[in-house]
């Protein structure tokens, strides 16, 4: 769903994929207090309204 490594998706997409909000690996606090939540590379930040933007943590790929 994030083949550019920046998208923005509704709810209900992810749901329905089956995607689990309980669980994430890590999570990454911007310096204006912004929380994205990642499993691995792969992140969403809530943006309201029921909407999610996924992104894709490079810095993460490029550790391993």
């Amino acid at each position: 769903m994030n083949p550019h490594d920046k998208t923005k998706v509704h709810r209900d997409k992810l749901v329905a994929k089956g995607f689990n909000f309980n669980y994430h690996t890590n999570m990454y606090t911007t310096k204006v207090g912004t929380v994205y939540y990642f499993c691995f590379e792969q992140g969403y930040l809530d943006l309201g309204d029921g909407y999610f933007a996924l992104v894709k943590r490079k810095e993460y790929l490029e550790s391993r």
